[in-house]
């Protein structure tokens, strides 16, 4: 069973989900660290781990990265990691903490301690980087031995539109090169069975751009199949004793306010239809279960 050490003295198995989340944290950290000596200047938003694999947040200062940048990135990655760094853990004042990366130029840093509690703040240093960091870590950066950042997308900072726009660069690391190179091929295996790839091939449903995206128009042989999932779903409901309700795809506003959907979900959904002859409010449904409860 392939085991790994971190920073708080525990060995996990990598089959632990939390194993696996503290490791592409700490690759996520690596990159950076890579990032840093191939961008000199570069500066950092939040780099968490996520399902499968890491991101990073980054502000290049005007310059750009494209796919073909990537592989120079895994490269020093790999260097980096085959160095024998390793993750040292520090605690330091929020004041120290803003000192650092005050000096340091990196902005983003310093609004994220400024939102923090005053307190102790843990640091992590892996080689030249240091980040502020809850942790844990692997204990040693050359666990990580085989990685591929997958993608580049846009993201704005803290997600407001008004702020600025950084650069996220996805990835995944493993510590066997098998094992990425297994993950690899499920994704190839993953595009095959793609549904936008099958739904065009098999004239199952297509889109208009008059009608809006992601909004599926069902061709003939898609509403077959459709139905016939639709109905082997309600003859299993049926067995297990489901009761069918039914509810309108539009309710009044104050349903949703008082049941609370909308004041935490109103300015993310749909604005709400007015009608002018009666001067009320209605909203598109979002989920069921305000209509079910009434």
């Amino acid at each position: 069973m392939l085991t790994l050490a971190f920073t708080d003295g525990t060995v996990r198995p990598w089959d632990d989900e939390q194993a696996r989340h503290i490791f592409w944290h700490s690759s996520a950290h690596l990159m950076a660290e890579a990032l840093e000596a191939l961008y000199p200047g570069v500066k950092f938003g939040v780099g968490p781990a996520v399902e499968t694999g890491f991101y990073y947040d980054v502000d290049l200062g005007g310059r750009t990265i494209s796919e073909s940048d990537l592989k120079a990135i895994e490269d020093k990655m790999i260097e980096l990691a085959r160095s024998k760094e390793t993750f040292e853990r520090r605690e330091v004042s929020k004041a120290e903490a803003l000192d650092y990366f005050t000096r340091k130029g990196d902005k983003y840093k310093v609004e994220l301690i400024d939102d923090l509690e005053d307190g102790t703040i843990s640091f992590y240093t892996n080689g030249c980087f240091t980040d502020l960091c809850r942790g844990p870590h692997v204990k040693h950066a050359d666990d990580i031995k085989a990685v591929k950042l997958t993608s580049i997308a846009g993201a704005y900072w803290k997600g407001d539109q008004d702020r600025e726009q950084l650069t996220r660069i996805y990835g995944v690391t493993f510590p066997k090169k098998s094992m990425l190179d297994e993950y690899l091929q499920m994704l190839e295996e993953a595009k095959k069975r793609d549904h936008r790839k099958l739904g065009k091939e098999m004239e199952l449903f297509t889109f208009s751009s008059r009608v809006g995206l992601g909004l599926p128009l069902w061709l003939p042989r898609g509403a077959i199949m459709r139905n016939i999932l639709e109905n082997f779903l309600r003859r299993k409901q049926g067995e297990l004793g489901y009761l069918p309700v039914v509810s309108p795809h539009i309710g009044g506003k104050e349903l949703y306010v008082t049941s609370g959907h909308y004041a935490k979900y109103g300015k993310d959904s749909f604005q709400p239809i007015h009608t002018p002859q009666e001067g009320e409010e209605y909203m598109l449904k979002p989920m069921n279960c305000p209509h079910h409860c009434e």
